[in-house]
């Protein structure tokens, strides 16, 4: 510190003596003035010094998830979407979180959030975090989860179909169309449809049960009496062979319904938009093979149902309430 003094009182001394021996100034007022001009100029060229301490890397870098609503029923949790993040690591500042699901990255100085998926369906999420320390310098750890998050089903619909709890249907045996087939680019049953009570008894006593429970996921079951029937072109897919008639078809018991918005071109005039698709054999009161079904139309009584069979043809059914 004497040192630089030293320097800087000399430098402003030959300053002094530059400006007295070489500009003849007219009085000592002016001479002043310029001096203290120097003075502030030299003064504030001085550099400061700062210092951000020792550089340490995050160590011990964890990183844990639970899935809101996961158990043996519920493998990739209760259809919220919701997930607890944890990150924890030594000489941490902040931790910068990448959640896999094509958002922004956020920065969560504590290393603990709770994150809600908004995707549709089963998905596989890869989390990705960065420990980061003093001078930016960082720690990665990566996890894969997989989470369920169930479409958020429009309230009138869901209603209709479950009365808020639970809803027993049945094939609507008594009208006009309750069976039908049409080209798969089309959104009725223009090649056939099938007048009331003219087909097979198997395929007029199933009992259908749609249920809800606190989140919204929709289950159904099926008691089928034992038979259900299949069109010809899809008893190899339910594990038999033959044309259309009534087989030992397994419903399969209760299954997790999964909703989406409708994948087909049908427009708000001809379709809720909204489609659902049942794991399994996707048989409900008779078997196409076809395992998505979009709901047309339905009310608190009825239901219009359209899916594409394995023969490629779009195939109509509809329910009442019993």
């Amino acid at each position: 510190m004497a040192h630089q003094t030293l320097l800087f009182t000399l430098t402003i001394l030959n300053l002094i003596n530059f400006f007295k021996n070489k500009i003849m100034l007219k009085n000592k007022k002016s001479f002043l003035i310029l001096l203290l001009i120097t003075l502030f100029g030299v003064s504030s060229c001085k550099k400061t010094e700062y210092s951000i301490g020792e550089i340490k890397t995050p160590t011990n870098l964890t990183l844990t998830t639970v899935i809101q609503g996961l158990d043996a029923p519920n493998p990739f949790g209760n259809g919220t979407g919701r997930v607890a993040i944890t990150a924890t690591a030594a000489n941490a500042i902040t931790y910068k979180i990448d959640f896999g699901d094509g958002t922004a990255p956020l920065m969560v100085p504590s290393g603990t959030i709770n994150y809600k998926y908004g995707n549709p369906g089963t998905t596989e999420f890869t989390i990705t975090v960065n420990a980061i320390g003093t001078a930016g310098v960082m720690s990665t750890i990566s996890k894969k989860i997989k989470v369920f998050v169930n479409f958020q089903i429009p309230a009138a619909i869901l209603q209709s179909l479950t009365n808020g709890s639970s809803k027993v249907w049945q094939t609507d045996h008594d009208a006009p169309g309750h069976f039908g087939v049409g080209p798969n680019d089309q959104f009725s049953p223009i090649w056939y449809s099938a007048s009331p009570n003219s087909r097979e008894a198997c395929a007029y006593d199933d009992d259908i049960t749609f249920s809800k429970d606190a989140n919204d996921n929709v289950k159904m079951l099926i008691d089928n009496k034992g038979a259900s029937f299949s069109i010809g072109a899809a008893t190899s897919f339910y594990g038999f062979s033959g044309g259309d008639g009534c087989y030992a078809i397994l419903t399969g018991g209760i299954r997790s319904l999964i909703f989406m918005n409708a994948t087909s071109n049908s427009t708000p005039s001809q379709s809720t938009r909204i489609q659902f698709t049942v794991p399994g054999n996707g048989i409900i009161n008779f078997g196409t093979g076809g395992t998505t079904y979009e709901i047309l139309s339905i009310t608190d009584t009825q239901i219009n149902l359209r899916n594409i069979g394995a023969d490629g043809n779009s195939w109509y059914q509809k329910l009442i309430k019993k």
